[in-house]
């Protein structure tokens, strides 16, 4: 998107057109962003509509501070880790009931199936690895390392998507990458032998 200016006017008056708009240029990159976060293609696709919905609210505050793509991967990056927050309390909640004997019908419907799109399904294995380790990251360090390595944005572009300086941001994907080296040595340890 080259002049912003006029779409974002369009999107606050809550021109339907400016919105079909919104989502035909920047659809790929929130699912791509959402799918960074949440390997499973039917989440993804729920969370972009979610974070289309979110934009569309929310266009009357957007005060033009960071540019239009920046502010819907600032959402898709909330809503994502909002979710994976929320599925985390929801394991633990199910745990504990079948500690206690509560079993819920819903406890066997929560597990995190892998089906990335994106990925072969000879590297499947290994990527859903890789995404399982991605997933022990603390939040910062996930964050910029989906995008920088999935999303492709530059360090500055994060700075701005994360509201950080650019060697901190170099810093948290530097931290990332050594964590996941030492959550997947064991693995490719093991495939050595």
């Amino acid at each position: 998107m080259t002049d912003e200016r006029p779409l974002i006017l369009a999107l606050q008056l809550g021109e339907e057109t400016a919105f079909r708009r919104l989502v035909d240029e920047c659809q790929e990159r929130v699912l791509n962003t959402c799918l960074g976060f949440l390997p499973n293609l039917h989440d993804a696709e729920d969370l972009t509509q979610e974070v289309f919905i979110e934009a569309f609210r929310s266009v009357g505050n957007f005060r033009g501070d960071s540019s239009l793509n920046t502010w819907l991967y600032r959402i898709a990056v909330s809503k994502s880790l909002q979710l994976i927050r929320q599925r985390q309390r929801q394991k633990r909640l199910d745990f504990f009931k079948s500690l206690v004997g509560l079993e819920d019908e819903r406890a066997g419907a929560m597990t995190d199936e892998f089906n990335h799109p994106g990925i072969a399904l000879e590297n499947s294995e290994r990527a859903k690895l890789l995404f399982e380790k991605m997933a022990q990251l603390p939040e910062n360090q996930r964050t910029a390392f989906v995008l920088h390595k999935v999303e492709g944005l530059s360090h500055n572009e994060i700075g701005e998507v994360m509201q950080l300086k650019v060697p901190a941001v170099e810093s948290l994907i530097f931290r990332a990458k050594r964590r996941l080296q030492e959550l997947l040595r064991d693995f490719y340890e093991e495939k050595m032998i």
